[in-house]
């Protein structure tokens, strides 16, 4: 312990404190002593002017110093040195605490439920800037063929038989997978942790297939993902001999997948690179009769390259917005505002008319061109830059990503890794992997005191059938009532743009044709509408009565 100084005081630490004494002091004194203060003399000219009874108008630094007015406040004070407001009344206190403590729980009753207070705060459906409205209400959600990171499900009800699956469940689950079982669950289940159905179809529905796969590596998502791959072993980077092997297997897994998806065996797969994702559907899913496929986001580099290779594609969100300027009437946009040289021609052509054409300065074709590249350059990495391949082309895309040296990184942390392929269902070269469940009990505060509230986290790369599959065990699980925070990951959101259609397809053919392909009949019958979120996603579902109320 410090020893004491003589002559030091331990007061002149807090000079603001001081500040606050004296003022206390001084409004203790009252009126009296502030009207006996010897107030400065009056100026020679002034006591001139009151001796000969000229009228005189206040003097300006009496009213505000000297003329008993308010002190100025000091600049250079805390803010917690203000005068203290008057001691208010015990019973109007309580009365105030009372009321903005119900204000406050009814408040608390009227977000969503969730495990804590970090979940509240970072669940994508809360905003408390927009007001969000429910978009749709139906028995079914829409389509969304984005790939979701987390999906977090919270209801009043526990998820207790989602915890500990029996070894047994665990390889019934993992069968009924690989057999693509079509399970069936009653309206509501009774007792969930007792339906070993429920478990089993559970441990179905966490199933997806993955090439490459390296269990000290983070294979989803790539595109951003430097950080998490930082420190990791990768023997490949350096190694041209390791990484010719690693791309020489997955071209066969990917054109693998591609065989799949042709036949119709396998209805959808992503391939997954450190610069764009691509989705690869089946004909008769999306609303298409023919093979699609989407790239995003693209640039102006890769786009040329894919001309070069006589890859036939369209740009869907650029081709929209021209045909609805043209058809409003409106002046073309920065993205799609690339004029031709034919048409930069035509422009000048009624200055020659008029024999002026030799004092304007005609912008030559370099000008032109470089004007063009501009607003090409202008949308890339943007969702405007989606790319849509149908048909045949979607062949000669598989050709050119096998052969593509950009596809994968030459430096970095992801160097010589090949992308990641993701399907629903096996293909030659894949793993099969898991996503990840936990659940979680707690206690929320309501107005009767505490409630219990119950939450089931799934992380990993959630497809489209996926989500599915999940809101109807929890339909079942929960007796129609939930609630689900979905977490997209974003450049895959402009995937649920509606492409064009040629003609409309007849549901109960498609069905047919795609029975094989590893999906539930409900999934299937999903997958095959057309997209309605454009470049958005679902992010939050309300089920309550089996009514789903979701927003985007």
């Amino acid at each position: 312990m410090a020893l004491p100084v003589p002559g030091y005081s331990p007061s002149f630490k807090r000079p603001p404190e001081i500040l606050r004494l004296r003022r206390k002091r001084a409004r203790s004194q009252g009126p009296a002593a502030s009207a006996s203060r010897e107030l400065p003399p009056e100026p020679a000219p002034r006591r001139a002017a009151l001796a000969a009874g000229l009228p005189l108008r206040p003097f300006p630094a009496a009213a505000g110093r000297g003329g008993g007015g308010p002190a100025p406040r000091n600049p250079f004070a805390r803010l917690d040195n203000r005068p203290r407001a008057p001691a208010e009344r015990p019973e109007a206190r309580a009365a105030f605490l009372d009321s903005k403590q119900e204000n406050d729980l009814q408040w608390e009753e009227s977000l969503p439920e969730k495990t804590t207070v970090a979940e509240l705060l970072e669940t994508p459906h809360i905003s408390f800037l927009e007001s969000d409205t429910p978009s749709s209400e139906s028995t079914e959600l829409p389509v969304d063929w984005s790939i979701k990171t987390r999906l977090l499900f919270t209801s009043s009800q526990p998820f207790t038989w989602a915890d500990h699956l029996k070894a047994q469940e665990e390889a019934q689950g993992l069968v009924q997978h690989c057999r693509a079982t079509e399970v069936t669950l009653p309206r509501s289940i009774k007792d969930p942790k007792l339906s070993t159905e429920l478990r089993c179809a559970f441990q179905q529905s966490l199933v997806y297939w993955l090439h490459p796969a390296m269990s000290w590596l983070p294979l989803f998502p790539r595109i951003g993902a430097d950080r998490k791959f930082a420190g990791k072993t990768s023997p490949w980077s350096h190694d041209e001999t390791l990484q010719h092997v690693l791309m020489s297997d997955w071209s066969v897994s990917f054109t693998s997948l591609y065989n799949l998806l042709k036949t119709k065996l396998c209805p959808y797969f992503y391939v997954c690179t450190y610069q764009f994702t691509v989705l690869f559907r089946a004909a008769g899913l999306a609303g298409s009769d023919v093979i699609t496929a989407l790239i995003s986001p693209t640039t102006r580099g890769l786009r040329e390259a894919m001309k070069n290779e006589g890859i036939e594609f369209s740009l869907p969100l650029i081709e929209e917005n021209c045909h609805k300027k043209r058809e409003y009437g409106t002046s073309l946009g920065q993205e799609d505002q690339a004029v031709s040289d034919e048409d930069e021609e035509e422009s000048f052509s009624w200055l020659e008319e008029m024999g002026v054409q030799d004092k304007i300065k005609k912008p030559d074709v370099l000008s032109l061109k470089l004007r063009k590249e501009k607003h090409e350059v202008q949308m890339d990495h943007r969702p405007e830059s989606v790319v849509l391949v149908k048909g045949i082309s979607t062949f000669t895309l598989l050709n050119f990503l096998i052969s593509c040296k950009s596809l994968v990184a030459t430096s970095g942390a992801q160097a010589g890794l090949p992308p990641t392929l993701l399907s629903p269902v096996a293909f030659r070269g894949a793993t099969m992997q898991m996503l990840k469940a936990r659940s979680v009990n707690v206690k929320t505060q309501a107005l009767s005191g505490y409630k219990d509230q119950f939450s089931l986290e799934i992380t990993g790369p959630v497809m489209p059938h996926a989500v599915h599959s999940m809101t109807t065990l929890l339909r079942s699980s929960q007796s129609g009532s939930f609630s689900a925070g979905l977490y997209p990951h974003e450049p895959t959101a402009v995937f649920n743009i509606c492409p064009p259609v040629d003609k409309i397809l007849d549901k109960e053919a498609v069905h047919k044709e795609l029975t094989n392909c590893g999906l539930h009949p409900k999934a299937l019958e999903q997958l095959s509408q057309m997209p309605l979120l454009g470049k958005s996603s679902l992010r939050n579902v309300e089920m309550n009565d089996y009514i789903c109320n979701w927003r985007s």
